[in-house]
């Protein structure tokens, strides 16, 4: 991985790394759910992956988008971003407990997975990253 030197670069890595994220929860948990839980259980991992996907998408476009607004924007923006995600997960958690074809562990592990995988993915990122907090002027 190279050096991550301005928020462009960390927002543009943290989107590339959270599809891998998806895709390899969507791969190994679905892997493992065919054979415990069928063809279902494959669907509630993918299920699990596409809202990692979209959470994890939500939450660098949000702190991206604040990130260009003066302090009360950004945390509007990110604040704004965070009640849209909670109750899209609300909503998708509702719609998806009636559905007959989620596996309720398949789908929770999809989820804790991603969840845990993504923030360990924002945390190294950030730390690895050489970015500047003070702009000095000239």
């Amino acid at each position: 991985m190279s050096k991550i030197q301005n928020t462009n670069q960390l927002f543009s890595t943290v989107l590339k790394l959270g599809f891998l994220l998806a895709l390899a929860v969507a791969v190994v948990g679905g892997g493992i759910a065919f054979f415990t839980s069928g063809l279902n259980g494959v669907f509630s991992a993918l299920a699990g992956a596409a809202l990692a996907l979209l959470f994890v998408s939500l939450t660098a476009l949000s702190v991206w988008i604040g990130g260009r607004l003066p302090l009360g924007g950004f945390f509007g923006v990110v604040m704004g971003g965070w009640l849209v995600k909670l109750i899209g997960f609300v909503f998708a958690i509702a719609f998806l407990q009636d559905a007959t074809w989620v596996v309720g562990p398949v789908l929770f592990f999809a989820l804790v997975a991603s969840v845990l995988g993504s923030l360990m993915l924002d945390a190294v990122l950030v730390l690895r990253a050489k970015i500047p907090t003070i702009e000095t002027k000239n």
